[in-house]
């Protein structure tokens, strides 16, 4: 007896969030794409359907009516939610088929990683007013975006006892709630240290190192805004957002001679891939470079 596959598609939610640990984004994407698709299915069937009901075709023409006109990443995402579905119905043997094997997924152009030059990334870093205490968390909060390459959520969900300042690192909880020790260059040391002086000012309610006005564990959305500020008043950047720290962070390392493995290690990629697309930035400052100082790179004289 085959299974309905709205049941199917809950049980596989249930899986991702709870075994495969998936982020909270990552599970409420994958529950609109497949709710959709079971919406599509059900209009045609006029009835619930159930997993033997869907084939190649009825995915085809899914993603071919409820994708006209979107992203190019937007269509990945859904196709991807397909064929994370079936692996695991088949891992499961629920299904003797798997229809989204045969999907093609579009080709995607990943932008270049928007980073600031070290000159500029300090200038953005030292902008917070160090008399008042927000000014002094704002410090110690992009020194440690920019010093530790973190995500925001990661920066977000740091608690006190996960520094120690004395050896110089900090312990975050990345993607798929995977743990990793990250080293703080001084600056972040020192700004953390600053922070950590008078953080008592901001009447703290629970463990989390970095607090909001309230007393609270600052959110992901506040971080966004300081960055932008920040970003605005050092740098004339409005486009400025906690990411671009972080490529900021991977770009400078690899201008800097470090190995491609290590920064992958540094920065919790799951795949080397996603860390090469730094080399691309990189690449171009070599260019330059050699545009500038190379005796032929322009060719000969006319």
């Amino acid at each position: 007896m085959s299974l309905l596959l709205r049941k199917a598609i809950a049980q596989f939610l249930v899986h991702l969030e709870g075994e495969r640990r998936a982020s909270p984004h990552t599970v409420s994407a994958y529950r609109r794409d497949l709710g959709q698709l079971c919406d599509y299915i059900e209009e045609r069937l006029e009835r619930p359907p159930l997993l033997v009901d869907v084939d190649i075709l009825m995915l085809r023409g899914f993603f071919g009516k409820r994708t006209r006109g979107a992203k190019a990443s937007t269509i990945a995402r859904k196709m991807a939610a397909a064929r994370s579905f079936y692996r695991y119905l088949e891992k499961r043997r629920l299904t003797r088929t798997n229809p989204a094997s045969e999907l093609t997924m579009p080709k995607l152009i990943r932008p270049m990683p928007v980073f600031l030059d070290a000159e500029t990334m300090a200038e953005v870093v030292e902008t917070p007013d160090s008399g008042t205490v927000a000014g002094v968390r704002d410090r110690a909060i992009l020194e440690t975006l920019y010093g530790a390459g973190l995500r925001v959520s990661e920066l977000c969900g740091i608690d006190v006892d996960a520094l120690d300042l004395e050896l110089g690192e900090v312990r975050v909880l990345g993607k798929g709630s995977k743990e990793r020790i990250v080293p703080l260059g001084g600056y972040a040391v020192a700004a953390l240290r600053a922070y950590l002086a008078r953080r008592h000012e901001l009447d703290p309610h629970d463990r989390a190192l970095f607090l909001s006005s309230r007393g609270r564990r600052i959110s992901v959305r506040s971080v966004q805004l300081l960055v932008k500020r920040n970003g605005m008043l050092a740098a004339g950047r409005a486009d400025l957002h906690p990411h671009a720290l972080r490529h900021s962070y991977a770009t400078h390392l690899l201008d800097g001679g470090a190995d491609l493995r290590a920064i992958q290690e540094l920065l919790g990629h799951s795949s080397l891939a996603v860390t090469q697309r730094y080399t691309h930035t990189s690449i171009e400052g070599l260019m330059k470079v050699y545009d500038a100082a190379h005796p032929l790179a322009r060719g000969p004289k006319p």
